[in-house]
């Protein structure tokens, strides 16, 4: 006699499909307790976490590296437009300087040379306000191989004040120290009561002795 199972077939797939999924349960745990137990996963992990940290210190020296060179030449370009600016400048500045230069050869062929080695040129004065006249002038040496001059010079007023005479006191007079090889260009102020009618102006060039050099008297 043979004694048969009468499961149903539904019964029957449920325990096989039981029966699989235990089984690929166990064999999951297996590999997972493999990897731990032999720390595959843990450095893969700290790997990654290592790289990460990495990259973004990358990022962040590539940004600064961006900026710096952003700076860089937003300075150079700076730098460069200011050197571009005075070399203009200095071509220009160049320009009239030698165009002054070439004046100034040009009158001092015109004007007589001084029979006593110096000489005044050039004298002018003009009021500024009502008491204050501007004056300028230049002082002259002949010869090129003349010795410096060291010495002085005086400028001095005289006019008529409510009719009556009227000069510029000692202590009133405009002066300054004066050293020159060839040619020296002067200019300045001088003050007088605003009440004065001035009808001349007087210059006196002294050497460091006090010996009068040279004298120009220009009539207003």
């Amino acid at each position: 006699m043979i004694v048969r199972s009468h499961l149903p077939w539904p019964l029957r797939w449920a325990v096989a499909a039981l029966a699989l999924g235990f089984s690929a349960a166990l064999a999951l745990w297996a590999f997972e307790t493999g990897k731990n137990l032999a720390g595959l996963d843990r450095d893969a992990k700290q790997e990654l976490a290592g790289l990460r940290v990495e990259v973004e210190r990358l990022r962040a020296e590539n940004e600064r590296a961006v900026s710096v060179a952003n700076t860089a030449d937003s300075v150079l370009r700076t730098e460069r437009a200011a050197q571009e600016k005075l070399a203009q400048t200095v071509r220009q500045l160049e320009g009239e300087s030698q165009s002054l230069k070439a004046d100034l050869g040009f009158f001092e062929r015109l004007l007589p040379a001084p029979t006593d080695g110096l000489a005044i040129r050039g004298l002018k004065a003009e009021p500024v306000t009502p008491g204050q006249m501007r004056y300028q002038m230049l002082v002259m040496q002949s010869g090129k191989d003349s010795p410096e001059f060291n010495g002085r010079f005086e400028v001095s007023l005289a006019g008529t004040v409510a009719g009556k005479n009227w000069a510029t006191a000692p202590e009133g007079m405009s002066r300054g120290a004066m050293k020159l090889r060839q040619y020296s260009r002067v200019e300045g102020e001088i003050t007088h009561p605003a009440d004065v009618v001035v009808k001349t102006l007087q210059v006196r060039v002294l050497d460091a002795h006090g010996a009068v050099r040279a004298t120009q008297v220009l009539r207003m």
